[in-house]
């Protein structure tokens, strides 16, 4: 057994893979019509397939109980290109209590999207900054080893 891809499902797909082309940079690999693989192996399946397979009418969107997770390497550049799409969010940029930078905002059917900064990213600017391997590792709260790791 393993794990192989999220799916969400959408009530316009063709919607759908514009959004995530535009605000994520994501790509149509696989399209199978009614079912369409972007790259990172995020799934998009229509509304009225999904209600065909698990035999119901009653689909709910917005529930903002899962989210779908993403990271940046350049955030700064990310956090930029963002300013520039129609969307609507959670919350804006913050900072989480170990460096993390992130956001929050939802896709067109109502589905939590979050683009974090990369982690290392974060071990890096910290460093950049000043700061020595010991404080970085205090301030994002992980062991020294991780820190090292990400100083080669």
């Amino acid at each position: 057994m393993r794990f192989k891809n999220p799916m969400l499902v959408v009530s316009d797909i063709d919607r759908s893979v514009e959004f995530y082309k535009n605000v994520l940079g994501l790509h149509v690999i696989m399209d199978f019509g009614a079912n369409k693989t972007l790259t990172g192996g995020l799934c998009l399946q229509t509304l009225e397939t999904w209600k065909g397979f698990i035999g119901t009418e009653n689909i709910t969107f917005g529930s903002n109980s899962a989210e779908v997770y993403f990271e940046e390497d350049d955030f700064d550049e990310f956090a930029d290109r963002l300013k520039k799409c129609d969307i609507e969010y959670v919350h804006p940029i913050m900072e989480h209590s170990w460096g993390q930078r992130a956001v929050r905002f939802y896709d067109p059917d109502k589905h939590i999207i979050e683009v974090g900064e990369n982690i290392k990213a974060v071990c890096r600017r910290f460093l950049d900054s000043g700061m020595t391997p010991e404080q970085t590792a205090e301030r994002m709260d992980v062991p020294m080893k991780f820190v090292s790791a990400c100083m080669k």
